[in-house]
């Protein structure tokens, strides 16, 4: 696959993930992952873990005002491993949207969400020089 078929499906997850971000929230690990987000023109809610609750008190803030939630923990070990217990702790109570996660990881080059500006951004110049060489 070249650069300009790889963006074209980042640009469409990115879209999708736009469009359910409207009205369901995206579960992240930290601050710079929300930045990300914002940057990548994100404008719903956007929840983080590491905001200073155990997780099991974070996952029954989310259960009890959400029926539906996004999680977009990185998809290196750890954050594989935080997504599989939020969604075991929120499992029967609110529904976990895993896609995105499974989608960047196959499409992406990079294993955070931090830095996906920058890899997309990479990305285009990539293919700014190749049609310009």
């Amino acid at each position: 696959m070249n650069y300009e078929e790889s963006l074209d499906i980042i640009e469409e997850i990115m879209r999708k993930l736009r469009v359910m971000n409207e009205s369901v929230p995206i579960i992240v690990e930290g601050e710079k992952d929300v930045d990300a987000l914002r940057r990548l023109g994100m404008e719903g809610e956007i929840l983080t873990i590491h905001s200073g609750k155990k997780l099991v008190d974070f996952c029954d803030m989310v259960a009890s005002q959400h029926s539906e939630v996004i999680i977009l923990t990185d998809w290196d070990k750890k954050g594989g491993r935080l997504s599989n217990i939020i969604e075991q702790n929120l499992g029967g109570r609110t529904k976990c949207i895993m896609e995105f996660r499974a989608m960047f990881a196959k499409n992406m080059m990079v294993r955070n969400v931090e830095s996906m500006p920058s890899y997309i951004k990479h990305v285009k110049i990539r293919i700014e020089k190749g049609n310009h060489e």
